[in-house]
């Protein structure tokens, strides 16, 4: 598998067109066709009330990452409570949602991927000790370190502190990765349609 490492000053931060919040791209995964991407890794700073993107064509991954929490309103669904950090919850993109802070500003993570392109799996860890990432064929995988520190084995990337991520795409080395380390992981799972 190929690396990849992503400083927090490769992110690209962005205010919101309704000015109630920003994101934070952590990282982009680019179409083949007319869509802006396949896939894409953020964090969201939300500042007020309000409606969520729509995103046709996409599914969307959400867990709270810092602050009290949110209720999500949706036409199509019955209204969800993100107020267990690091708990994801997946919704379709076209979905008609509307974001209700619960106790002031809340920071969130969150995966998009284009459901004819890609299927995701966002997960929250523990790194406790070694890691392991086996390559598999039209598999990527995005490693973001919440808290800790932590180091890629046999790689010269050098350590990766709290804040900063891995992409780790496939290959034609065959080649596994290993990550030791101490802290939390959001891992995001990636798999080719």
């Amino acid at each position: 598998m190929s690396v990849h490492v992503l400083r927090t000053s490769d992110y690209r931060r962005m205010r919101w067109k309704n000015g109630g919040g920003w994101t934070t791209e952590l990282a982009v995964g680019a179409s083949t066709n007319e869509s802006a991407f396949d896939w894409r890794i953020s964090i969201a700073d939300i500042e007020s009330d309000g409606p969520f993107s729509a995103f046709a064509g996409c599914d969307r991954h959400i867990a709270l990452l810092d602050g009290t929490g949110m209720e999500i309103d949706f036409d199509e669904a019955p209204q969800v409570r993100l107020d267990q950090r690091l708990r994801f919850f997946a919704f379709a993109g076209e979905w008609t949602a509307r974001g209700r802070l619960i106790g002031g500003p809340v920071r969130d993570f969150n995966v998009i991927v284009r459901r004819d392109a890609y299927r995701a799996e966002a997960l929250h860890r523990p790194l406790v000790g070694p890691m392991v990432f086996l390559p598999e064929a039209g598999t990527t995988w995005f490693v973001h370190l919440v808290g800790g520190q932590a180091e890629l084995k046999d790689t010269t990337t050098g350590a990766l502190a709290a804040g900063e991520s891995l992409l780790l795409e496939p290959d034609d080395s065959g080649r596994s990765r290993v990550l030791t380390g101490g802290g939390e992981v959001v891992l995001v799972k990636l798999v080719r349609c």
